[in-house]
């Protein structure tokens, strides 16, 4: 089984910028793409495979979840398969901040499912480039109770940014200057919001479920405030300050974990002219190439592209110099 690669799905946003399409090398009229969801298997926007270098291949069309339907363990892994059946566990995008996005946060697994019957969402980001000045918001610089937080956002809504002065709600938000290589890890229950100027990768929990606590007073495409959710924010937000909030890293190796947690393990992989990679897991291994080129299992990849290689099949050959990211399941 060789790796596939799917056609991405270009998101506009009020915040989007226009980074994203000429980093994949590809050429599109729309407008603001504010993300690009790289693999996904979210419902209603599921990936489709476009390629793997077969001829007459009669799995392109197909979608992931389709994919996953027909191979099961062959495909994502056997004790994957055996966990989520054929909903693919994580989504992974690239996102161009020419604005500040929102200040939010997402719920964890317990709460997700009691509300809305799916997984909450744990993510991480990993800055591939960063304006001089951009900020990245992850966390609190100070504890606050849940009745402090409905304070601040009373506060927010009534700050008039055109006066100066720091927005109530962003007073207490942990502010950190952004760097390229960076990386954050965002447990369910963390405030954060990607501050404009940054283009990132991101890895997170198959889930689309955003509470939005504050939207700096944007109209959206009709003029109308966006929805917050202020209510179901409180009860999901950690309150709790943690004496750091960026992830350090060993970027001198060629081969680099960044996250390992319950949802997803990253590493960061440097290859020069040829590499042989063995996670030793029993899953599918996700490839996103962050810079250079290189062939991986037979098939060919750049910048910008995203590959899901099959588990049955997850030793990775790797000839050419390019920096990737990869994500398993452990």
């Amino acid at each position: 089984m060789k790796p596939y690669k799917f056609q991405p799905y270009l998101k506009t946003t009020l915040w989007g910028g226009y980074q994203i399409a000429p980093f994949k090398g590809i050429y599109t009229a729309q407008p603001n793409i504010g993300e690009s969801w790289e693999i996904s298997g979210v419902p209603g926007h599921e990936s489709v495979a476009i390629e793997r270098g077969i001829i007459d291949d009669v799995d392109v069309g197909l979608t992931l979840t389709e994919l996953i339907d027909k191979y099961k363990g062959l495909l994502i892994g056997d004790k994957v398969y055996k966990k989520f059946g054929n909903k693919f566990p994580i989504l992974v995008k690239l996102i161009d901040s020419r604005q500040d996005l929102s200040v939010q946060v997402h719920p964890d697994d317990k709460l997700a499912m009691e509300r809305h019957g799916c997984a909450g969402k744990t993510e991480m980001w990993y800055v591939i480039k960063a304006d001089i000045g951009a900020k990245i918001y992850s966390g609190l610089r100070k504890s606050i109770s849940p009745e402090d937080y409905e304070r601040l956002v009373s506060e927010s809504d009534s700050h008039d940014n055109s006066n100066g002065g720091e927005n109530p709600m962003a007073s207490v938000i942990a502010t950190h200057e952004s760097h390229d290589g960076d990386l954050y890890f965002l447990p369910a229950g963390r405030l954060h919001a990607i501050g404009a100027g940054n283009f990132l990768a991101e890895i997170q929990q198959t889930s689309d479920i955003t509470y939005r606590v504050y939207d700096f007073g944007r109209k959206d495409a009709h003029g109308k405030p966006r929805e917050l959710h202020v209510e179901q924010a409180k009860d999901a937000i950690d309150y709790q300050v943690w004496p750091e909030y960026r992830t350090s890293y060993d970027s001198t190796k060629p081969t680099s974990q960044l996250i390992n947690c319950p949802y997803f393990t990253v590493h960061r992989v440097v290859v020069q002219v040829a590499a042989q990679i063995d996670f030793k897991c029993d899953s599918f291994v996700v490839v996103m190439c962050l810079w250079g080129e290189a062939n991986i299992n037979g098939i060919d990849i750049h910048q910008g592209e995203t590959v899901l290689v099959p588990a049955s099949e997850n030793i990775l050959y790797i000839f050419g110099n390019a920096t990737f990211l990869t994500a398993t399941m452990q």
